[in-house]
């Protein structure tokens, strides 16, 4: 596959973050899910040919020195900007490597996909989880399927998502949801979040991160690009998007302030964390109460 030349891999440290993290990685660049709404393609992120998936030339080679000498310890997510669990991985195998060193140096891994691919590396993910936080984040914002094939194109539909995050969860890797974006007049509805909220319960997630509320951001060439397909598939959508929002970036869906409320107790009935503050803190609980353990003795 094409490669682009890189000069690093881990962005700096910095203090817990999403999910308890404190590195940034991306093997890939561009990314061929075809999902819709997707922030990334923005202008601003100088990724050209989005759709293309090329691989960072030497990766884990970079990789590795980095991880060797990094002074601090940490937990790296990956798949904010490209997908780690693209097609490509099935022989590419980046990440999976990726995850072998980030056991063998003793980092976490945070992976956010759509992929149920993800389940390969089940193994690994357990490996990583002896010494630090593994996680995986699915990202599901459709409980029907027929809709989350028109929205996200080219990746598997929801119920196999939800069957990769049973499947691991099953095996004792900590796994929750990205429930986001939530689109404006088209998976907005308590009927659509509520399933979801029982879907996950049912599949075993630990939590459903909403971000801070419903809703999705529009900018530069994705607006564009985002509202172009709105037009051809969701025309009624598309024209109440425009009347509503105009040209803003935050498009917070209309009636968020109850969707939300309906969210949070039903997470609460099902026993889900929805607070990052939360999230990060049962992620990190584990490791924290073995190094106190460890420092006891």
């Amino acid at each position: 596959m094409q490669t682009v030349p890189v000069k690093t891999i881990l962005s700096a440290y910095r203090e817990p973050g999403w999910f308890a993290s404190n590195y940034t990685m991306n093997l890939y660049r561009g990314c061929c899910h075809g999902c819709v709404y997707c922030d990334s393609r923005s202008e601003c992120y100088h990724v050209e040919n989005f759709d293309t998936v090329r691989a960072k030339d030497h990766a884990l080679d970079i990789l590795e020195r980095e991880l060797a000498s990094r002074r601090r310890r940490g937990v790296v997510i990956t798949g904010s900007m490209s997908d780690s669990y693209n097609p490509f991985e099935r022989e590419q195998l980046l990440t999976r490597r990726a995850l072998e060193l980030f056991a063998r140096y003793g980092f976490g891994a945070v992976v956010d996909t759509k992929s149920e691919l993800v389940t390969r590396d089940t193994d690994m993910l357990l490996r990583v989880a002896e010494k630090a936080p593994a996680v995986v984040n699915f990202t599901i914002t459709c409980a029907d399927d027929a809709l989350s094939r028109r929205i996200e194109r080219h990746v598997c539909p929801s119920s196999r998502r939800f069957a990769a995050l049973k499947q691991l969860s099953a095996a004792g890797v900590s796994c929750g949801l990205l429930l986001m974006p939530i689109l404006p007049f088209i998976n907005d509805t308590p009927e659509n979040i509520l399933s979801l909220v029982d879907a996950a319960r049912e599949s075993g997630a630990k939590w459903i991160y909403p971000g801070e509320n419903f809703g999705v951001t529009l900018r530069q060439n994705q607006r564009a690009y985002y509202l172009n397909h709105l037009e051809r598939q969701f025309p009624d959508a598309a024209r109440r998007t425009l009347e509503t929002y105009g040209e803003r970036y935050d498009c917070t869906v209309p009636d968020n302030d109850t969707l939300f409320s309906r969210f949070v107790r039903a997470c609460q009935s099902a026993g889900l964390l929805w607070r990052m503050e939360d999230i990060s803190a049962a992620i990190r609980a584990p490791y924290e109460t073995r190094q106190m353990s460890l420092l006891g003795e």
